[in-house]
């Protein structure tokens, strides 16, 4: 079955609206695992908006005192000195690369295939040597595919935000939309690239989306946090479990 990871960043940016410690991260990881997420993402900006390094540290902690090797703990950013110093600390699954945007509210395209592959690869080499997982977001575009299997990638996720706002037009223009990412995901295949996707995807077109050939991951965040604020965290994580099962 395709793996749900769960963005806990909107449970911290309610908590850090108000300061204090409520309502509590952890709790919302208990939760999910608790209603069978088998893994947790979360993305520390670096101006803390919602996430911080401290309940980086702490979800850790909590995982790994879960004594289950098939939990997978995701961290994504883009690759700034302190975001790679705080990765290559904690030693995650998986650590997913994402451009930034100055003043970006979030992300908005995945990294272009003409980005330097100088630093970028090294970066990912380190991560890579310290036995990481490391996945690069991108368009859904057989050209960035390529670029990130020469950039040595073990998974690409495939951006799906412009997907999801075909998909609230019409159901033509969803299926429009996801010809792409077929398309991406065969070259990825072809390159022996993992392929885990995100962004705005929710119960609404995650039927369409599962249906990609092997996808292996979807990370989804704001549709979760979103609905459970009306009928229970653990509630919507189980719904969207139960179309992943198809």
């Amino acid at each position: 079955m395709v793996r749900l990871s769960v963005n806990v960043n909107k449970v911290a940016t309610l908590r850090n609206s108000r300061g204090g410690r409520s309502p509590s991260v952890l709790d919302a990881v208990r939760a999910c695992l608790s209603a069978g997420a088998r893994g947790i993402t979360v993305h520390p900006r670096a101006d803390q908006r919602h996430i911080t390094p401290g309940d980086v540290r702490e979800i850790a902690e909590l995982l790994a005192a879960q004594g289950d090797a098939g939990l997978e703990y995701n961290i994504e950013g883009d690759p700034r000195p302190d975001w790679l110093a705080l990765v290559h600390a904690i030693k995650p699954t998986q650590a997913t690369l994402v451009p930034v945007l100055p003043g970006e509210v979030t992300s908005q395209a995945g990294w272009p295939p003409d980005t330097d592959e100088g630093e970028l690869r090294e970066q990912v080499q380190q991560l890579k040597a310290l036995g990481i997982r490391v996945s690069l977001f991108i368009d859904p575009d057989p050209q960035a595919v390529r670029w990130a299997s020469a950039m040595g990638a073990d998974r690409i996720e495939l951006f799906t935000g412009p997907f999801a706002e075909a998909c609230a037009r019409d159901p033509e223009a969803g299926r429009a939309a996801f010809a792409p990412h077929l398309r991406a995901a065969e070259c990825a295949a072809g390159l022996a690239l993992g392929v885990n996707a995100g962004h705005d995807l929710d119960l609404d077109n995650l039927p369409l989306y599962r249906t990609l050939p092997g996808l292996a991951e979807v990370s989804i965040g704001h549709a979760i946090i979103s609905r459970a604020v009306f009928v229970g965290l653990e509630t919507v994580v189980g719904e969207y479990l139960e179309v992943l099962r198809g």
